[in-house]
């Protein structure tokens, strides 16, 4: 398995190489095409299989991608074949995806609720979130996640905001069992 580090170098090269080309947005949205494509097992099963041959996988990957992405994108795609790094194309994928939205400062927020939330509610949750720092963009992802019973948690970068009932029950328990009141009396 590709470790995150090579994945990155890999990435941060087709980033460069794309910024110097003028050809960020349109990588970016092959990444994306890309990423698609990795969802289907058999394609990832075949990529990862030692039995075919590189050969044949490139022939494959210029079957599903001809046409549909940038020459930039396809040499690069080459390359991880002939490297014999096409195992490892997901983590290349998704490093690359991370590195883009650092250099574009987007911001991706996480918002994880009970049940669907309205689009102005979504839309007010992102201008204050844009009100915290200095990136440009906001990117929302919207999960719905009947566990935690009500409330939200908010993931913004590294900080979390949990305001969930579930997260409130946990705090109530874990209060309850270290209360000192009970140790007093006994």
């Amino acid at each position: 398995m590709l470790n995150t580090r090579v994945a990155g170098r890999y990435a941060k090269s087709l980033i460069d190489l794309s910024i110097e080309q003028n050809m960020l947005d349109k990588v970016y949205a092959d990444m994306l095409y890309m990423k698609r494509l990795l969802k289907d097992r058999e394609f990832v099963l075949m990529l990862k299989s030692p039995i075919v041959t590189s050969d044949k996988k490139q022939t494959v990957l210029n079957a599903l991608t001809g046409g549909r992405i940038s020459d930039l994108t396809a040499k690069f795609n080459t390359l991880l074949i002939r490297k014999g790094r096409e195992t490892n194309m997901p983590e290349v994928i998704e490093a690359f995806i991370e590195q883009y939205k650092v250099h574009m400062k987007i911001r991706v927020v996480k918002l994880t609720t009970a049940t669907e939330v309205s689009e102005e509610m979504k839309k007010s949750i992102i201008s204050k979130v844009n009100g915290m720092g200095e990136m440009n963009n906001i990117e929302l992802i919207s999960i719905v996640d009947p566990s935690i019973i009500g409330g939200f948690v908010l993931k913004v970068g590294d900080q979390v905001f949990d305001s969930s009932i579930s997260n409130e029950l946990n705090n109530i328990s874990k209060h309850f069992q270290n209360n000192d009141y009970i140790y007093k009396v006994r």
